[in-house]
């Protein structure tokens, strides 16, 4: 009997082969755009617009950042002096984050330094690399978002070995001479399965638990145990990226200043001076870049020398130079807004809220139950229980650090 004659067609099993052989080839992103196939839950709005069905659902997974300031009031560290460690060895060079994993990383660390400063405006940070298994400084801790990112993007190459020894070495170096005030952290984004070190790693890990620094890292491949051994024995947290949305997310994650260490959370004094800025029209010595300046620039109050931005140190009298909007920005983390909370559909649906049809910050219409034509959740503050709408939500608890409705009530 013949292939035609008992029903099976040869073409067709080859085909179905090819098949096999195409989906064993597809990367793990093409897999997953593949399997989930997300363009079939898209719809259109009545202009034409692109909407994702479950708005609800999009939008119960961004507050999942605000779930950790429901807990209870810890004391944070607002004076950070932190190293990010940037792996661009070979590694570095794989395609599975696109564009690669260097791409995804330094992406990532832009939108970390900005979101820093941001929450962390009296901290410090720096950056270094590691290639052809050294590590070298890119920028000395500072203040200037700027000039982190303007060195980092002129510094996007990949070659030779990792080394995780040789990174915390040369950051431990840096931030020992830190004042006892000071949080010292290191948070490194790893792209290597391995670490080709000049010594015994073991020494160098109970070193920076010795000067009270906190190792995290983020790997962009397989968990490693000497990552996971060394933020045990730090403080710190290690965790593995499997997408580069989440990659960001892991990275973000580490903006805001984590609980204070037992043995380095003693209260303490610390000076400071809120230097006076210069007219524009004037001529004076920078003592940052050792070089004659016209106009800005800000006068220290305690020895008169002239620096360029804040927050810094004095070049000159070492004395910490701040304004006052830096101080007051830097105690919401110590005076969290609390977590709205999400009003359910069956209390929606009670009328229990039928007065409260407008979002009491921008005053736009709240979703209702039963209600198609608005998407989305609606959120009270526990303390003045007025309602919010999401976008207001994100807004107040990442951008404004205080409740609209809650203030209205201070008398």
């Amino acid at each position: 009997m013949g292939p035609e004659e008992d029903g099976t067609n040869p073409m067709d099993e080859d085909g179905d082969g090819d098949a096999e052989e195409q989906g064993r080839d597809m990367e793990a992103w093409e897999k997953a755009y593949a399997e989930d196939r997300s363009w079939e839950a898209l719809t259109e709005d009545a202009s034409g617009l692109l909407l994702a069905v479950d708005v609800t659902q999009q939008q119960r997974q961004h507050r999942r950042r605000f779930a950790a300031s429901k807990g209870p009031r810890i004391q944070r560290g607002i004076i950070r002096y932190v190293f990010v460690v940037c792996d661009f060895s070979r590694a570095a060079a794989e395609a599975d984050f696109k564009p690669s994993r260097m791409g995804a990383v330094a992406n990532c660390v832009e939108a970390f330094v900005r979101e820093f400063f941001d929450q962390n405006p009296l901290s410090h940070l720096g950056l270094i690399t590691i290639r052809n298994g050294v590590a070298r400084r890119l920028t000395d801790l500072s203040g200037s978002p700027e000039a982190h990112i303007r060195a980092l993007r002129a510094n996007l190459e990949c070659s030779g070995d990792a080394s995780i020894q040789n990174a915390i070495d040369l950051a431990r170096g840096y931030l020992s001479s830190i004042p006892s005030y000071g949080h010292r952290e290191v948070v490194i984004l790893y792209s290597a399965l391995s670490t080709c070190d000049p010594g015994d790693i073991m020494d160098s890990i109970a070193e920076c638990k010795k000067a009270n620094i906190r190792c995290s890292v983020v790997g962009l491949s397989a968990e490693i145990y000497i990552c996971k051994t060394l933020c045990d024995k730090t403080g710190g947290v290690y965790s593995v990226a499997i997408s580069e949305s989440h990659l960001k997310e892991l990275v973000l994650e580490h903006a805001p200043p984590p609980p204070a260490v037992a043995e380095s959370a003693v209260a303490s004094l610390v000076r400071m001076g809120f230097p006076q800025r210069g007219a524009e029209g004037t001529v004076a010595l920078c003592a940052c870049h050792r070089e004659v300046k016209l106009g800005g620039g800000y006068t220290c109050p305690r020895c008169k020398a002239r620096v360029c931005e804040l927050p810094t140190e004095c070049h000159i009298c070492g004395l910490t130079l701040v304004s006052s909007p830096h101080l007051a920005r830097s105690y919401h983390h110590l005076f969290p807004v609390p977590g709205f909370e999400e009003v359910s559909v069956q209390l929606q649906s009670m009328g229990k809220f039928d007065v409260l049809r407008l979002c009491y910050g921008c005053q736009q219409e709240l979703p209702t139950a039963g209600s198609k034509a608005i998407a989305g959740v609606r959120l009270e503050c526990p303390r003045c229980k007025q309602h919010f709408c999401f976008d207001c939500d994100v807004y107040i608890h990442e951008s404004l650090h205080n409740c609209p409705g809650c203030e209205s009530l201070v008398k």
